[in-house]
């Protein structure tokens, strides 16, 4: 699914578009994931990223991704999301 979002010149200038699309992904992702909609898993792979770039990018901006089992995670990183 594709889908248009309008953002005004003045946030973009100078940005790659193709980064800043991935940018939102992520930031999507990391959402979704903090508000319950989205497992580990299903974030990461709605960002376009592995589990553990998942993990870097939401210790960054400080969402806990530890609310689970350690098992959970360890299958998560096995499985290379």
């Amino acid at each position: 699914m594709q889908l248009i979002l309008e953002i005004p010149d003045q946030f973009v200038q100078g940005q790659n578009h193709n980064q800043l699309a991935q940018q939102v992904k992520l930031y999507t992702a990391m959402l979704m994931f903090q508000s319950g909609q989205l497992s580990r898993r299903d974030a990461s792979a709605f960002a376009g990223v592995n589990i553990l770039d998942f993990f870097q990018a939401c210790k960054q901006y400080q969402i806990i991704v530890t609310n689970t089992s350690a098992e959970s995670i360890e299958v998560d990183v096995s499985e290379g999301c």
